[in-house]
Order: C-alpha cells, then structure tokens, then sequence
C-alpha cells in the first residue's frame, strides 16, 4: 500500500524501489528502498562536494576512466548509506512518538498502543465548496444516517493515490473533518505505519509539522533549517532537494493557524537553503515553489479550510468519523469486558442524540470513559441520556482519576469536591469561556496564568487542558495547551457562565462578543434587581439565534441543561447552592421553556429553529415533539392542520431519524406558506423530494442550496414544480448545484416563472466537472430563444452529462432548433431525450432540427 502511485519524472518524486539495475552509477543494496543522492537538483547534475578528491595519484597526474569511477561510486554509496542511517534514525524518533495515543490523558496519563485501538476511519473523496453556517456538532447528524449512497472509500495510507478515473498525479492534499472527528489520528497511523516499515516504502522522508508549533516560530528559517530544527538529524546531510528523494510534509491543524499565509502577497522562494519567514515557506511549499516533487498533506476543520488557494489543491478528502458498526467496534476495542461493552452500546442506541454523537471518536472515547465506570459501580439509575449529564459526569469522573493517581485518594463520590478540585475546575472553566470568546481551541501559558492557572497543577489536568507541546531541546520552547475536544471546552464554559450568574458577576451579552466578563465587578447584595437565570438564558438564546455560524449552539445546549435541578445536584460540588437568582430551578426552566417556544414561532431560519428543539431536549421539555411523534406513528398527521411550531418538531423529528426517506412530499402536509418553509431541512434526508405547489418563493431556495451542499445527503431528485421562484431562485439554487457535494440527478423547475436569464445561471451547473444531473425539466417557463442558446453552451460542454431535457411550452421558434442541432451534433453527447412539445417551431425548426438527427454524432433516442 502506498500514499501514491508512481509519478512521472519531473512531476513528482520518483518511486524508490530496491531494483536499482536502471541506475547505471548505483550498487543494489537489497537492504534499502532509498537510493537518493543526497544534495542536488532535479534540473541540475549532481552537486558533489567541493573537497579535493582524495587520490594516490602525484600532482599533475590525471586518473583514468576506472579510477574516477570507483570513486564515484565509492562517493554515491557512502551518501546513500548516509541518507539510509538518517532516515532510519528519524522513523526511530517517529515510531517512539507515534506508537502510543493517550486518547485525552495526555503524557502524564495511561497511554494505550494506537494499534491496539485504532479503528479505520471513514474518509470520502470531497468537501463543501463554501461555509457551513451551522455547528460542527449538527453537521454529523446528517453524516449519521443509514449509508443509502455508494461513496469512494479511501484508506489513510492513500491518501495520495488517484482514484479510479483520475489522471493527474496528485500533489496537495487537503483533509477537512469537524473536531474531534480523528484527523490528527489518521496523521498517526499514517505516519507510523511508513516509521513501521508497513506502509508507504516508496517515501523516504515523512516531516510532520503542526500548525499549532509552527505559530511560535517568529526567526527566519530557511527549509533546511526549520527542518533540522525539529529534525536534528538532518544536519548530517545537506539537503533533500534532487528528483529521487520521495518527501512528504504534514501539516496538521490548519484551524489552529496564527500565521498569515499570505498566497498573494508573499515572496517567490524556490531555494530550501534561502532563510525567510515561516508563513513565506509554507506558502512556497504549499504552491509547490519550494519542493516541487515533494507531496504535502494538509488537515483542517471545515471552516479554516478556504485559507488555500484551490488552485494549490489536487485532491479534497473528508474525514467522516465511524459509522454505526465502526462505533461498536471502538467499544468493543476499548472495554475488555464485552458484556460491559454491549450495555454500554446498547445504552448508546436508546439516546438518538448520544449515539449521533458517537460518530466522532473522541465523543466514543467520552462515553466509554464514564459509562464504564458507572456500568461497573452499579449506578444505573443515574446513567446519563443527556449530554449535558455525559459531560457532567466525565469532568467529575476526571476529578476521581486525578485524585486517585496524585493524591492516592480512595475517595469514590464524584459530587464531593475538594476546595482545590474546585477552584482549579472554575478556573479551566475561565480558560474556556474566554478563549470560546475569542474562538481559539489553543493557548498558551500566558493565557493560563491570566486566568489564575498555575501551569504545573493544569497538567494535572490533562485530560481536560492537554499540554500537547513537543518534547524539544533548545531554547524559548513555549507550551501550547487545548482542551480535548471542543465540546468540552463550550460544556466549561457553560459552567462558567451558570457560576457567574449564580455568584452574581457580570456576564451578559454585548454587541461585539457574545458575552461581558468581569470578575471584579459584582452586584451589591443590597441591590434591588439582580440578574435571574432565566435572563441569561434567553439572552444566549438570542445571541446563539444571531451567529451566522452556529457556534454558540452546543455552549447553549449546556448552558440550558446545566439549569436543570438534577444536573446542579451533580455538580453541587462545583456550583453554588444558592445564589444571587430569587428564581426556583422549577421557575427558570418553565420561563426558558416558554421562551424557546416564543422564538420556535418567531424564528425564519429552519436551521436555527432545530437547535432550539435540542435545547428543548437537553430541558426535558419534549411535548411538542413527543405529540407530533405520536401523530407519525398513528397516521393522523395528514388530517391535522400543523402550525409553524408543529412543522419545526416535525422536522427535528424526521432530521434526528436514523432511517432515510424514500420520498418526502411537502404538499401532504396541510399548513401554512410559513410552515412549509420550515419543513424545508428535511429534504436533506430523503431520496425524492416533491416540492411542487408549495408557495415557495425565491427565499426558499437559499434553504435548499444549503442542503444540495449537505455531505452524505442522499437527495437525488427536487421537483420545485409550480412555484414563484424566478431567477432569484435559480441563482440561489445553483449555489447548491455546483458544489462539489451535490448529488442531484433530476432536477424540475416546470412553471417556477423563469426566464431566459435562468438559462445562464444553469449553465455553470451543466459544465462543473463530475456533474450528477441528468435529467432537466424546464417546461412552461417563457425561455424564448436566447434561453435556448445559452443553455446550449452548457450542453456543448464535455462536462455535461444531461442525459433528459424537457422544453415543452417554452415560447421557442425555430431559431432554437438550429441552436439544438449544433448541440446534437456534439461526439460523445450523453442527451438521450428530447421533448419540445408545445413550441411554435413550424416545418422550418423540424428541418433544421434533422440536420443534428441525421448525424452520426447523434445519440437521441426519444424525441417529443
């Protein structure tokens, strides 16, 4: 197995291998796949070192053929023997880091062999064209549902090589995936299997450099130096620029970048031994300025991932987390007790929400990690449904461990906490409020110590705050931290938001970010007026409402199921009793529900309106969806007459489904305009969706772009029949047309009032590469001619694939039939059928219409 196949000399790195009879100046050495020189160019001959030769030869004396050959040769082995014990030496070092993965627990804790729990990851070919605009936790619920679609598979160790039908040799990968979803352990397998000896023998060099260390590099480095920086051993050798050595650089963590990476406006640099900036080598990498022949591998969350240019991207993967069999076989792999670990799937599958969730891997590592314990102490009666209670119990569970470990503490209450324990929690949960503020998922030591952290304590923690910097010699090394995961990291800061409020400091929302924080300033116990739970709650309600990108929605989950009386009593050692809020738990729920139901009725987004409902969820408040629950099971649905609020459960209930519909038809439902618009989302989870005569306008198609761009979604067919969209529509549409995620094959826009400018919008989907549509239907929309022609030049193009396309009462005349038989006459057109029913095109347009028939380019079938 191998990152890529064999590429073409001067394109890319050739391929090691130990059969060296084509290199004439080279002895085999069975016992090494590398036979690279060590310093020169691709484009140049071979720089040998400029030392005097050494010789037994007299001044002035040449040496013959024979002589300067075996020195030559003598040169060429002791290079290579060289380079070999380097290469050696560094898949030592890798093999050292790699081998072992801590899951969370950071270098202090248990760590467990990556071979012993590594479960293969899902990765597909493929990724969003533009932003998400909901949260990484609602992305995986659609990545949750049953397969219904044939996706190419691609294993981490090929990450690089082209897939069935693709050319080009593949140079820049870019590998996007939510947090949590195990990108940074694919880089682990990846890179320990080549420093094994299992995988990818071709690579003579694998350079993992994360983002999260190269922001502290602020010197000028030239290649080689940043390099033997984190490499030492390459100072053995001058460089690893010539066509033979196969190099492979990682960056991992591009969301956690701090540099610039500035495409446009950097320096040209093509000389590995030029010192200059960090952000100027990687961009000159990434380009392939720097290394042509090397192969760079990127990781990102989705939303960091436009900071490279497409054009230096060969290939996009997603990482897609487990499936549902690849999550029983994590708990399987991480709980030896395997009637143990079938309770705890089992318990898994009641809590649809939960075992969504489990489609990132560290949420499995979460769950295993609290369920085993309280599956083993026989405490079933408090196993959590809820994430606010999976989380709850895991910082308590962490506590337990720690004592355990430092303290040698026998202690097993999770809900007593010492007064060290707690201080030290609220402090972390500082550390995640602010920098959630800020948007970081890293930090370093002065963001701990303004927080009050001492440094030596947090790694205490480091299940929670992971210290995850490098083990490194040299100077001014500086530290960088995260959180496991960031759910973790918005659970804390929930906890530290509810703790404010209770201890009455000023925590509330402004216009710039989403909360005030100010420890020092506090209310007077005197005052009149203090701030009520409840405030804060629909305060974070409708800042969540208002983020274009969903990222106080699960910090807003927590923050509402944090208020639950249960949920304080399990964290009675970390919150205040009582505090400044004159509010009963009783009252603060049922004045937050009514709100939420307020806002599910007020709302226009479909999307924001689903989070509300798990927020619903996380409150125990599931009247609305338990009553529309009943409704589907009893058949009655189609005789009630639903309301706004009606449609929003509804639709929450078929999104959390795990089955896939076969077809969902909007017009059965008896509601309102406004009702149908937020049934909208649901289209995401089926195959069919009719759509047709549902008063949707132009605004709609903003919805169904978004789930057109859905990864996984198995949407094959939109009927948009008989409805107001015009050309607004059409070019809100195509944004979800011409995604690289888009699986659409049929497509009808019969009467949506369209014109020949729609004609132009369609266009740009009919020619994006790896188009899925097939069949058009555009009957009764007042086209006209120059509709015709410009759709035309879509059909023209070798990247149609239309295969069905309907104009019937599309105001056409024979002029069009002139444009459609050049359109006929095409090699290689995929058009089968063709209907032009109810057109004045006269005898003229059939005449010129026969000109492209009687081709023998021709491929029509049926013609209407």
């Amino acid at each position: 197995m191998s990152l890529s196949e064999e590429r073409e000399e001067g394109t890319t790195a050739s391929k090691m291998t130990q059969d060296t009879s084509s290199k004439s100046v080279q002895k085999p050495r069975a016992e090494s796949p590398t036979t690279s020189l060590l310093s020169m160019t691709s484009d140049q001959p071979p720089a040998f070192s400029q030392e005097p030769i050494p010789d037994d030869n007299k001044e002035g004396e040449s040496l013959d053929s024979e002589d300067a050959l075996k020195i030559t040769h003598n040169l060429l082995d002791r290079r290579s023997q060289t380079l070999l014990t380097v290469q050696q030496d560094i898949k030592a070092k890798l093999k050292h880091k790699y081998q072992h993965t801590s899951e969370g627990i950071g270098h202090h804790g248990n760590q467990s062999l990556l071979k012993d729990i590594y479960t293969e990851l899902y990765i597909t070919e493929g990724g969003s064209g533009g932003l998400n605009n909901e949260h990484e936790v609602r992305q995986i619920e659609m990545a949750s549902k049953k397969q219904t679609t044939r996706e190419t598979s691609i294993k981490c160790n090929d990450i690089f090589k082209p897939l069935p039908g693709q050319d080009n040799p593949i140079r820049t990968v870019l590998t996007k995936g939510i947090a949590g979803i195990g990108k940074t352990v694919s880089v682990q397998k990846v890179i320990l299997d080549w420093a094994e000896g299992k995988a990818n023998q071709d690579v003579n060099f694998m350079f993992p450099l994360p983002f999260r260390d190269l922001n502290l590099k602020k010197d000028q480095y030239s290649l080689m130096q940043l390099l033997s920086h984190y490499f030492p051993e390459l100072k053995e050798i001058d460089s690893i620029e010539d066509g033979e050595t196969k190099t492979v650089f990682i960056f991992d963590g591009l969301d956690e970048c701090r540099l610039p990476l500035d495409f446009k406006n950097n320096e040209k640099c093509c000389d590995v031994t030029k010192p200059t900036s960090v952000d100027v080598l990687l961009t000159n990498l990434i380009e392939g300025n720097l290394l042509p022949s090397a192969l760079v591998w990127i990781t990102s969350r989705p939303a960091a991932a436009n900071q490279i240019p497409p054009e230096c991207v060969d290939q996009v993967t997603e990482v897609q987390g487990f499936n549902d069999p690849q999550k029983e076989e994590y708990f399987r792999k991480k709980i030896p007790d395997q009637n143990l670990a079938n309770d705890i799937i089992k318990h898994m599958k009641t809590s649809r929400s939960l075992h969504i969730m489990c489609h990132m891997p560290v949420f499995c590592w979460i769950s295993a990690t609290v369920l085993e314990m309280m599956l083993k102490e026989a405490e079933k009666d408090e196993v959590p449904k809820t994430l606010t209670q999976m989380y709850s119990h895991f910082v308590l569970i962490q506590i337990i461990v720690k004592n355990r470990k430092y303290n040698k503490a026998t202690e097993t209450n999770p809900k007593e906490l010492s007064q060290s324990d707690k201080e030290m929690i609220l402090k972390l949960a500082k550390l995640a409020f602010r920098q959630l503020q800020k948007g970081n998922l890293i930090f370093y030591e002065e963001d701990l110590r303004e927080c009050g952290l001492d440094v030596t304590e947090a790694s205490e923690y480091s299940a929670l705050c992971t210290e995850i910097f490098k083990e490194e010699s040299g100077l001014y090394q500086e530290k960088v931290y995260s959180f496991v995961h960031l759910s973790i990291q918005e659970f804390l800061a929930a906890v530290h938001a509810l703790e404010s409020c209770l201890y009455k400091k000023d925590i509330t929302p402004t216009s710039d970010n989403f909360y005030y924080d100010d420890e020092d300033e506090k209310y007077d116990d005197d005052e009149e007026e203090s701030i009520q739970l409840s405030d804060l709650h629909e305060s974070t309600v409708d800042q969540a409402l208002k983020s274009e990108n969903g990222h106080l929605d699960l910090f807003l989950r927590f923050l509402l199921g944090l208020s639950l009386e249960s949920n304080q009593n399990l964290l009675r050692g970390l919150l205040p009793q009582t505090g400044s809020t004159t509010q009963t738990n009783e009252e603060t729920v049922e004045r937050t529900v009514r709100y939420l139901s307020y806002k599910i009725n007020q709302e226009s987004s479909p999307e924001r309106i689903i989070n509300l409902f798990h927020c619903l969820n996380e409150l125990g408040a599931n009247s609305l969806v338990e009553d529309m629950q009943t409704s589907l099971r009893s058949g009655t649905l189609s005789e009630t007459r639903l309301k706004p609020d009606q449609c929003s459960a509804l639709a929450y209930l078929l999104l959390m489904s795990e089955e896939v519909l076969e077809e969902f038809d909007l017009k059965t439902y008896n509601t309102t305009k406004e009702g149908y618009q937020r049934l909208l989302p649901v289209v995401k989870t089926c195959k069919r969706a009719l759509l047709d005569h549902c008063k949707l306008t132009y605004e709609s198609c903003e919805t169904l772009a978004s789930a057109l761009q859905t990864p996984n979604s198995p949407l094959r067919e939109l009927n948009l029949s008989n409805n107001d969209l015009r050309d607004r529509g059409v070019e809100l549409l195509c944004v979800g047309l011409t995604s690289p995620l888009r699986n659409i094959q049929t497509l009808v826009l019969a009467g949506c009032k369209l014109t020949y400018e729609s004609c132009e919008t369609l266009t740009s989907a009919l020619q994006t590469s790896n188009s899925p549509l097939r069949e058009l239907d555009l009957s009764y929309n007042y086209l006209g001619d120059r509709g015709v022609e410009l759709l035309c030049v879509g059909l023209t193009s070798p990247l149609c694939n239309i295969q069905t396309l309907v104009l019937d009462g599309c105001n056409l005349t024979y002029e069009s039939c002139e444009t459609l038989a050049s359109a006929l006459q095409i090699p290689n057109s995929s058009l089968r059928e063709l209907d032009l029913s109810y057109n004045d095109l006269e005898d003229r347009g059939v005449e010129l219409l026969c000109v492209g028939l009687t081709s023998p380019l021709c491929n029509i079938q049926t013609l209407v």
